[in-house]
């Protein structure tokens, strides 16, 4: 029965890769395998642990941060931020890349929804690039990559939803995961600065004249395009930081600071109200429903003993603790070209986490880690969600081959902060020792 357990997992990843709807193909595999092998009534204690996920306290924070991204998204917070940052960096060599690329850093402390931050960019920013002269592959690379950082930088959906996947408190992987994603930041923008550096054509400096810039007024208008989204999250992540609110709470904030913020910038309509709230709905219903799904699976999976043949076989690794890492680590990655990050999420790493704290690995360090590794969920191909994003809102003659090319780069890069974290476990965890400190902890 437990090899049979590793035949259900199979049969899930070929399914998915048939295209079939995630939430659905979860509970279908878990009844087939689990009926035949376990019983009717095995099934009896499903609707306590869906109950268990539906009452959690934690994951309320998930569609309060998604309506967060959202009511950022709508007020046009995007579009002010790749203006005005287009007009401070345009004149430098590779000058509209590092704009992307800070813009993606400060939406992903803000919005953290990876397919409105593409779109966006994509919409705005490349064909803007493009007439200017900047090399494809560049700049759909740089679009794609940027989009992503709020699957790492908190506040993220994702973290909060790891968090509670591996057993560590939300606002301790918030501040665990705040060094590795800056660091990414930084080393997006060293690369992009150096390949323009050694190919000056790909990221031509643009004439202050074509960039229309005010003649008058561009310090007042970076305040105001920053300082606002810049203020919000200091308030969301400093009320976590320092134990003035829990991450729930701190949500509840973030969702009423953009609701007044984009009052402030008078664009709080009646239909951005109810667009917004359809978008919450819809995305926190999928990844309720994908929930649902993995706790139907993960009951059939531990019930035929899947969970003690993977724990058996993960200890008795090579190196005990490294040898797991360096197995699991590979294993999300590879994972990551054929499977969405909330699949790996919801399936794998249930099984993993347990593996890692009878190893003695640090469940914060841990999820730090897989927090990098599933970013790259999102580049790499040929099913990352971004590429497919930025492909469906390019210009026509953007192909999918530009876009693989220009994305690898960028994937090498986060694979450079897995390892950096993996060699200096201190970039995960003095930030939230300090804050521990700093509460009296």
């Amino acid at each position: 029965m437990e090899w049979l357990a590793l035949v259900m997992f199979g049969a899930l990843v070929a399914l998915l890769l048939f295209g079939y709807p995630v939430a659905f193909t979860l509970g279908a595999v878990a009844l087939l395998f689990g009926i035949p092998a376990l019983g009717v009534e095995f099934f009896n204690l499903l609707p306590l642990r869906i109950w268990g996920v539906m009452t959690n306290y934690t994951l309320l924070a998930v569609p309060l941060f998604v309506f967060m991204g959202v009511m950022l998204e709508k007020s046009g917070i995007a579009e002010d931020l790749l203006e005005t940052m287009g007009l401070l960096f345009g004149g430098m060599r590779g000058g509209l890349t590092i704009s992307i690329v800070a813009v993606g850093a400060l939406l992903a402390a803000t919005t953290g929804i990876v397919g409105a931050t593409v779109v966006t960019m994509a919409v705005i920013a490349l064909p803007a690039m493009l007439k200017h002269g900047y090399e494809p592959e560049l700049s759909t690379g740089t679009i794609a990559a940027a989009g992503t950082l709020g699957q790492l930088i908190p506040p993220s959906v994702v973290l909060v939803l790891l968090g509670d996947a591996v057993g560590v408190p939300v606002g301790r992987l918030f501040a665990g995961a705040l060094l590795p994603g800056l660091l990414l930041v930084g080393l997006f923008v060293v690369y992009v600065a150096a390949y323009t550096a050694l190919r000056p054509a790909a990221g031509p400096p643009i004439d202050p004249a074509r960039l229309r810039a005010p003649a008058h007024g561009l310090g007042r208008r970076v305040l105001l395009s920053l300082i606002p989204p810049a203020g919000l999250v200091l308030a969301v992540l400093g009320s976590i930081f320092f134990g003035v609110a829990s991450p729930t709470e701190s949500a509840a904030l973030g969702a009423l600071g953009a609701t007044l913020l984009a009052a402030g910038h008078r664009r709080l309509t009646a239909t951005n109200l109810t667009e917004t709230m359809r978008s919450t709905m819809r995305l926190t219903s999928m990844v309720f429903v994908i929930l649902v799904g993995a706790t139907a699976f993960g009951l059939v999976f531990r019930g035929l003993g899947g969970d003690a043949l993977v724990h058996r076989l993960m200890s008795g690794l090579p190196g005990e603790a490294w040898g797991f890492l360096a197995v699991s680590m590979t294993l999300v990655f590879v994972l990551g070209f054929f499977l969405d990050f909330l699949e790996i999420l919801f399936i794998v790493v249930p099984v993993l986490a347990p593996i890692a704290q009878h190893l003695g690995v640090d469940p914060l360090w841990f999820a730090v880690l897989l927090a990098v590794n599933l970013q790259t969920s999102f580049l790499t191909p040929p099913f990352g969600f971004s590429l497919f994003y930025l492909k469906a809102a390019a210009p026509g003659e953007i192909r999918m081959s530009q876009i693989y090319r220009g994305v690898l780069p960028f994937v090498g890069l986060q694979l450079v902060t897995l390892l950096a974290l993996l060699v200096f476990p201190a970039l995960a965890r003095w930030l939230p020792d300090l804050v521990d400190r700093l509460q009296g902890l």
